[in-house]
């Protein structure tokens, strides 16, 4: 069981930067402007190197002929455990922005206290990871506090993103039983301080941003138990395409 938790925690660490990894990596070259398109393909590159840690350490714990490649790219959709707000599409730069801070904003205080783990990996991966998941943050706060206080049309965009990603952003600071029993062993993060920090940097920007925080009475849930939107699908064949066409192939 132990194994089995720690297996399952590792894919909620490292399946949520794999996806928005991912949606990042679709905007190379669409950026608005050069130094922002270097910015995000940047960001999804360090998101995919945390993922490969993350996952190098999963196949370890599943043995066998698990490998990082067959973990992140062989998997059924109901097996992978990122929250659905991850595999929103890039509808325009003010999503981009909101989901990318929204999970930011959840990601700098999980990864403080997974510095303290018990677990050596996972702690050493987030001190790995921690410095440039602050940059992605000042990054992504930047441009929703420029787009919020902005002109009257990038305001309405930004406060539209927000208002529909936000209750999808809540699932992150929900713990799943794995997360539960990972805290308790001392090994993963204790949500409800990281929910505490996230609210307050949630709170905080949009704020300054002149934008309204959504009614959040009704949130969407169900992704971290392996309930995807049908986003994922059409991600998962672009992702998993070489992987399924060749397989066992080597450069």
């Amino acid at each position: 069981m132990e194994n089995q938790d720690l297996y399952q925690y590792l894919l909620l660490l490292g399946d949520n930067p794999l996806i928005i990894g991912h949606r990042l990596s679709e905007l190379c070259g669409h950026g608005p402007s050069l130094e922002t398109d270097i910015a995000l393909t940047n960001m999804s590159l360090d998101l995919f190197g945390q993922v490969r840690n993350y996952f190098q350490y999963a196949a370890e714990i599943k043995g066998g002929d698990a490998t990082e490649d067959s973990i992140a790219m062989l998997r059924q959709p109901n097996e992978y455990r990122h929250v659905n707000l991850m595999e929103q599409p890039n509808t325009d730069f003010a999503w981009v922005i909101a989901r990318q801070f929204f999970f930011d904003a959840y990601h700098m205080p999980l990864l403080q206290q997974l510095m303290e783990s018990k677990d050596e990996r996972i702690a050493a991966i987030a001190a790995k990871s921690i410095k440039e998941v602050a940059y992605h943050l000042d990054v992504s706060r930047a441009w929703l506090i420029r787009l919020g206080d902005g002109t009257e049309e990038s305001h309405q965009r930004m406060q539209a993103a927000v208002d529909y990603l936000l209750p999808y952003a809540m699932e992150l600071v929900e713990p799943t039983d794995v997360e539960l029993r990972m805290q308790e062993a001392g090994i993963g993060a204790d949500l409800n301080e990281v929910k505490a920090a996230f609210n307050q940097a949630i709170d905080e920007a949009l704020i300054e941003a002149t934008l309204a925080k959504p009614d959040l009475t009704f949130t969407q849930k169900g992704g971290k138990m392996g309930r995807h939107t049908e986003h994922l699908g059409y991600i998962l064949a672009e992702l998993q395409y070489m992987q399924r066409a060749y397989p066992n192939m080597e450069w």
